[in-house]
């Protein structure tokens, strides 16, 4: 069974306003979503992501490279019949209420008057505007406006989700149930895309993400791979001064005062144990030790900024 979403060695290439200069949006991407799978697109801006988005869409067309919605080329417009989409920033015409909204989508979309009905009523209360179904959208605020828009990507019951900040202006609440909501979806089987810079919404909603850096994945894995545990750690400790401090940088460790604990850095166990023998033998009573596992946002700012560096050491 192929992928539901699926791009190999895409390359856009582009020729830049300045200088006349050929830009490379993409270089090289590969790409792939499973069924069931919330798989996050992560990048800085330029990086690539609407790129990406564009093509699968049909919207435009790769210089080389392939790209595959639910085993059809992008280019077909038969491989967006079961595709929901939820763009950035989108709006809808404020004279429509939004059970007129999702009926303009489901018809556009194929959907029998009948089916529609009953799917209009279902998702509205699955994104918790059934109270707000014949009110006109131009009183909806920004999070209203985006649950909408969820909505109307749902509306057909596609197989595949691309979704451009789904949270972007919804509340904490409305977060937690946008994401209940995806993950529902996917648990149907759906293959669901998430580009967005929210990147603690991507670490809780996102099985598998990927970092785009100049137009190419600079890594790939699932969260916890990812962030997995590093060589530092937080202790708490009372009986610890400047001399047992010096005394563990001489072996090596790093180790710093933050906010009532230390951030301390070993190079293995049996170097993290010797640490600890010696808190203990200068009096010291060890209250917690805990592994640091680093945060996504920490994974993507250190990728982002290791291409600068790269970048900087061509130019």
């Amino acid at each position: 069974m192929a992928n539901p979403i699926e791009a190999q060695g895409l390359r856009k290439l582009y020729r830049s306003r300045l200088g006349g200069r050929t830009v490379a949006a993409l270089d090289g991407l590969d790409l792939r979503v499973e069924p069931g799978e919330v798989f996050g697109l992560l990048g800085p801006n330029g990086a690539g992501k609407t790129t990406t988005v564009k093509i699968l869409l049909g919207l435009t067309l790769p210089t080389s490279g392939s790209a595959r919605l639910l085993g059809l080329p992008a280019a077909d417009p038969a491989s967006r019949r079961r595709v929901g989409y939820l763009p950035e920033g989108h709006r809808f015409p404020g004279y429509l209420t939004a059970r007129q909204t999702l009926g303009i989508f489901g018809r556009m979309s194929g959907m029998d008057a009948t089916a529609l009905r009953a799917r209009t009523g279902a998702l509205l209360e699955r994104v918790r505007l059934e109270r707000w179904a014949d009110v006109r959208v131009r009183k909806f605020s920004k999070g209203m406006t985006q649950r909408l828009g969820l909505a109307a990507a749902l509306v057909h019951d596609p197989e595949v989700l691309l979704l451009d900040e789904p949270t972007d202006g919804v509340d904490p609440v409305g977060r937690r149930e946008i994401r209940d909501l995806l993950q529902e979806e996917a648990a149907r089987g759906k293959a669901i895309l998430v580009n967005s810079h929210l990147l603690s919404e991507i670490e809780l909603t996102c099985g598998r993400v990927a970092v785009l850096r100049q137009g190419r994945v600079a890594a790939e894995g699932s969260i916890e791979a990812l962030t997995a545990k590093t060589s530092r750690y937080r202790l708490v400790a009372t009986g610890v001064d400047e001399s047992l401090l010096a005394a563990f940088r001489e072996t090596g460790a790093t180790v710093e005062r933050v906010n009532g604990h230390f951030d301390l850095g070993a190079r293995d166990l049996d170097h993290l144990n010797a640490l600890v023998d010696r808190l203990r033998a200068s009096g010291g009573r060890l209250q917690e030790l805990t592994p640091v596992r680093s945060s996504l946002e920490d994974v993507f700012v250190g990728l982002v900024r290791e291409g600068a560096e790269k970048e900087g050491g061509r130019s």
